[in-house]
């Protein structure tokens, strides 16, 4: 008999779909120089997660990062993560359970997020926006909105324009080009979040957009 969630049809998206699970945890190690536990941590500290806190992580890969936020915010707190690959999610899945912890992985699109909104209290997005185009990429940021609880945060990690041309082995990610983050402030701020913090994380022209709902919304 078929998984009940083989069964079920997920939405298409207008995005990149990078389907080379094992591929992308070699290629991640390789991209943080070995110290990806550090980048991962780095990366919560910058969100400022905290013990007790519902998180999710749209564009999760294999689901190492929303493993760590697990492991932040204890036993008690629902973590998600959703990926438009069913080979991403099927290795996320494996993972949480080698590791004994529980996350909860579903295959789907973050155009159309299945979630009811006001869920949670942080999302993260990491190397995922630069996929998509422009007009996924604002459905994805008011999905984003809809599923934050009021005084709920986003932290949006990725490539800003390069400092170089280039075809080197990372160049594989940049083909849908990257991002302006100018632009992607703007585009928060017309997804709903008035307060957006735009830096640098000061690795490979890595730059980071941390927003906020406002805690009356």
């Amino acid at each position: 008999m078929a998984n009940i969630a083989e069964q079920v049809a997920v939405p298409n998206t207008t995005g990149r779909v990078l389907h080379w699970a094992f591929g992308y945890d070699l290629l991640a190690w390789v991209f943080c120089l070995g110290r990806e536990r550090a980048f991962r941590e780095n990366m919560l500290d910058l969100a400022g997660l905290r013990p007790g806190e519902r998180v999710l992580d749209v564009g999760c890969g294999t689901g190492t990062l929303a493993i760590a936020a697990k492991r932040r915010v204890g036993a008690k707190c629902a973590v998600s993560g959703i990926d438009a690959s069913p080979k991403m999610i099927a290795r996320a899945r494996k993972k949480a359970e080698s590791n004994g912890v529980e996350v909860h992985f579903e295959n789907a699109v973050v155009e159309q997020l299945p979630f009811a909104g006001g869920t949670f209290d942080l999302v993260l997005s990491t190397l995922m926006l630069h996929h998509l185009g422009r007009t996924a990429r604002q459905q994805c940021l008011s999905e984003i909105r809809r599923v934050l609880k009021p005084g709920g945060r986003l932290l949006a990690v990725d490539f800003s324009e390069p400092a170089r041309s280039g075809r080197g082995l990372l160049d594989h990610f940049h083909r849908h080009g990257h991002l302006k983050f100018s632009d992607l402030q703007c585009m928060l701020n017309d997804a709903g979040f008035p307060a957006v913090e735009i830096g640098t994380l000061g690795t490979r022209n890595l730059h980071y957009a941390s927003a906020r709902v406002p805690c009356c919304a």
